[in-house]
Protein backbone atom coordinates (compact mmCIF):
# COMPACT_ATOMS: atom_id res chain seq x y z
CA UNK A 1 0.00 0.00 0.00
CA UNK A 2 3.11 2.53 0.91
CA UNK A 3 4.55 2.29 -2.66
CA UNK A 4 1.44 3.85 -4.31
CA UNK A 5 1.90 6.87 -2.37
CA UNK A 6 4.83 8.60 -3.75
CA UNK A 7 3.38 8.02 -7.06
CA UNK A 8 0.04 9.05 -6.38
CA UNK A 9 1.68 12.16 -4.87
CA UNK A 10 4.10 13.16 -8.44
CA UNK A 11 1.01 12.41 -10.38
CA UNK A 12 -1.39 14.76 -8.07
CA UNK A 13 1.30 17.76 -8.69
CA UNK A 14 2.06 17.16 -12.28
CA UNK A 15 -1.60 17.18 -12.95
CA UNK A 16 -1.89 20.55 -10.80
CA UNK A 17 0.81 22.14 -12.57
CA UNK A 18 -0.95 21.41 -16.03
CA UNK A 19 -4.41 23.23 -14.70
CA UNK A 20 -2.60 26.16 -13.43
CA UNK A 21 -0.72 26.29 -16.68
CA UNK A 22 -3.87 25.70 -18.56
CA UNK A 23 -5.44 28.18 -16.62
CA UNK A 24 -3.07 30.84 -17.25
CA UNK A 25 -2.96 30.60 -20.84
CA UNK A 26 -6.76 30.86 -21.08
CA UNK A 27 -6.50 34.05 -18.75
CA UNK A 28 -3.97 35.48 -21.12
CA UNK A 29 -6.98 34.66 -24.71
CA UNK A 30 -9.92 36.47 -23.22
CA UNK A 31 -8.02 39.76 -21.42
CA UNK A 32 -10.41 41.71 -19.33
CA UNK A 33 -8.73 44.74 -20.10
CA UNK A 34 -7.26 45.25 -23.31
CA UNK A 35 -3.44 45.35 -23.37
CA UNK A 36 -0.83 45.81 -25.83
CA UNK A 37 2.29 43.97 -25.74
CA UNK A 38 5.58 45.87 -24.66
CA UNK A 39 7.79 47.13 -27.02
CA UNK A 40 11.26 45.48 -27.47
CA UNK A 41 13.44 47.92 -26.38
CA UNK A 42 17.64 48.43 -26.87
CA UNK A 43 19.63 49.63 -24.32
CA UNK A 44 18.61 53.02 -25.45
CA UNK A 45 15.02 52.34 -24.54
CA UNK A 46 13.56 52.39 -28.13
CA UNK A 47 11.99 49.87 -30.27
CA UNK A 48 14.82 47.90 -32.13
CA UNK A 49 14.39 48.86 -35.62
CA UNK A 50 12.98 45.53 -37.98
CA UNK A 51 11.52 44.03 -35.15
CA UNK A 52 7.97 42.65 -35.29
CA UNK A 53 6.89 43.03 -32.32
CA UNK A 54 3.42 42.41 -32.25
CA UNK A 55 4.46 38.65 -33.99
CA UNK A 56 7.58 38.00 -32.03
CA UNK A 57 4.53 38.35 -28.56
CA UNK A 58 2.09 36.12 -30.10
CA UNK A 59 4.78 33.53 -30.98
CA UNK A 60 6.20 33.76 -27.39
CA UNK A 61 2.92 34.05 -25.94
CA UNK A 62 1.63 30.55 -27.71
CA UNK A 63 5.20 28.62 -26.92
CA UNK A 64 7.33 30.06 -24.56
CA UNK A 65 4.78 31.76 -21.65
CA UNK A 66 4.57 28.85 -20.07
CA UNK A 67 7.89 28.39 -19.31
CA UNK A 68 9.27 31.94 -18.85
CA UNK A 69 6.30 33.61 -17.75
CA UNK A 70 4.27 36.47 -18.79
CA UNK A 71 6.42 39.22 -17.87
CA UNK A 72 9.90 37.36 -19.44
CA UNK A 73 10.55 37.00 -15.83
CA UNK A 74 10.95 33.41 -16.03
CA UNK A 75 9.04 30.18 -14.24
CA UNK A 76 10.43 26.48 -15.09
CA UNK A 77 12.62 28.59 -17.27
CA UNK A 78 15.23 31.35 -16.62
CA UNK A 79 13.97 34.87 -17.10
CA UNK A 80 14.44 36.29 -20.47
CA UNK A 81 13.88 40.02 -18.96
CA UNK A 82 17.87 40.82 -20.71
CA UNK A 83 18.23 37.76 -22.80
CA UNK A 84 20.29 39.67 -25.62
CA UNK A 85 22.46 41.23 -23.35
CA UNK A 86 23.78 37.45 -22.27
CA UNK A 87 23.95 35.92 -25.40
CA UNK A 88 24.37 36.63 -28.80
CA UNK A 89 21.23 36.38 -31.89
CA UNK A 90 23.14 33.26 -32.64
CA UNK A 91 23.14 31.68 -29.92
CA UNK A 92 19.61 32.64 -28.92
CA UNK A 93 18.58 31.01 -32.14
CA UNK A 94 20.47 27.59 -31.75
CA UNK A 95 19.10 27.49 -27.91
CA UNK A 96 14.94 27.83 -29.70
CA UNK A 97 15.85 25.66 -32.33
CA UNK A 98 17.82 22.91 -30.94
CA UNK A 99 16.83 23.04 -26.93
CA UNK A 100 19.07 21.93 -24.57
CA UNK A 101 19.30 22.49 -20.91
CA UNK A 102 15.52 21.36 -19.98
CA UNK A 103 14.42 23.73 -23.23
CA UNK A 104 12.30 21.44 -26.13
CA UNK A 105 13.61 21.99 -29.46
CA UNK A 106 11.36 24.59 -31.36
CA UNK A 107 12.65 23.93 -35.10
CA UNK A 108 9.44 21.29 -36.12
CA UNK A 109 7.33 23.33 -34.28
CA UNK A 110 7.84 26.80 -35.13
CA UNK A 111 9.01 28.24 -39.02
CA UNK A 112 12.02 29.54 -39.57
CA UNK A 113 10.48 33.51 -39.83
CA UNK A 114 8.74 32.58 -36.56
CA UNK A 115 12.35 31.84 -34.90
CA UNK A 116 13.81 34.51 -36.41
CA UNK A 117 11.22 37.31 -35.09
CA UNK A 118 11.60 35.53 -31.66
CA UNK A 119 15.24 36.10 -31.93
CA UNK A 120 15.30 39.63 -33.20
CA UNK A 121 12.94 40.45 -30.56
CA UNK A 122 14.45 38.70 -27.77
CA UNK A 123 18.34 39.63 -28.75
CA UNK A 124 17.22 43.75 -28.28
CA UNK A 125 16.02 42.41 -24.60
CA UNK A 126 19.05 44.23 -22.72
Amino acid sequence: MRKWIVPSLLTACCLFAVLLMYNSLRKDETPSVPHEPAPSATASGEAAPGVNTEAATAIYKSNCLSCHGDQLQGAMGPALTKVGSMMSEDDIRKQISNGGGGMPAFKGTLTDEQINTVVSWLAAKK
